[in-house]
């Protein structure tokens, strides 16, 4: 009766004690996790709220509907209406950074037409009082696409106006003959660190079945059309007369 009545006292003991042997088992875990999650932009975004993600995903994405960015060998036309002396058209050099007249050089790079103007009316702030400065693109790098693999011209093309995955890669020359049409590959940069990867399959829209997948490019996007297999092995197949010979004499 007494090993009874000590039953449940037990059996709380016992529950107690697997929830504590539980949480020791799990606590190495979320330490490796978190030190894992240092070094991996992917690891740091799963352990992160949810709303954070979700928030951070929508910048990202966000970004490429943002104002144009200046980037190296961009030309801008600079207009002082107070001071017409300061006016001057500069270049952005390699290093992101422009050298303006009468006064110090600064970083361009990366900047919208409204925070270049800004960051060029501080510099000019040293040598005039209140300084109005207005900026003109003049010169900047224009949309693009590129092709790669097995087609007959590729490499990097103007996109002008709605290009389709099809129509550029018949502005490229067209597929070759060892091109796998049904696994283009579509490289889209979604920031600064990250590419979306897509495949496509060009055979079933340009036999007119999946003709709403042909996808519009957008600038800096690549093409990538991979090598198929029977070109890859061609080389270990015996050519015509020897292989004729080698049927009739098995």
């Amino acid at each position: 009766m007494g090993t009874r009545s000590n039953q449940p006292a037990l059996d709380r003991l016992h529950v107690m004690l697997f929830a504590a042997l539980m949480a020791a088992a799990c606590f190495p875990v979320a330490q490796a996790g978190q030190a894992f999650s240092g070094s991996s932009a992917v690891a740091s975004a799963t352990n992160a709220p949810q709303g954070s993600q979700s928030q951070s995903a929508s910048s990202d994405l966000a970004r490429r509907d943002e104002r144009y960015r200046l980037a190296p060998s961009d030309s801008i036309a600079l207009t002082f209406p107070l001071t017409p002396e300061f006016d001057q058209t500069v270049n952005i050099e390699p290093d992101g950074f422009a050298s303006l007249a009468g006064a110090s050089s600064v970083r361009l790079q990366g900047l919208t037409t409204g925070e270049a103007s800004e960051a060029i009316r501080a510099a000019y702030a040293k040598v005039l009082r209140d300084p109005i400065v207005t900026i003109e693109l003049k010169d900047f790098n224009k949309p693009y696409f590129v092709v790669g693999g097995q087609v007959n011209k590729p490499g990097k093309y103007d996109l002008r106006g709605d290009t389709s995955a099809t129509e550029a890669v018949a502005e490229a020359g067209g597929f070759n003959e060892a091109a796998k049409h049904s696994q283009v590959l579509l490289f889209r940069r979604v920031n600064d660190q990250w590419y979306e990867v897509r495949s496509l399959d060009l055979k079933r829209i340009l036999t007119g079945r999946e003709l709403a997948e042909d996808t519009e490019l957008q600038s800096g996007d690549m093409l990538y059309v991979p090598q198929n297999f029977i070109s890859k092995v061609r080389h270990y197949i015996p050519s015509s007369g020897f292989g004729a010979y080698y049927q009739l004499h098995p």
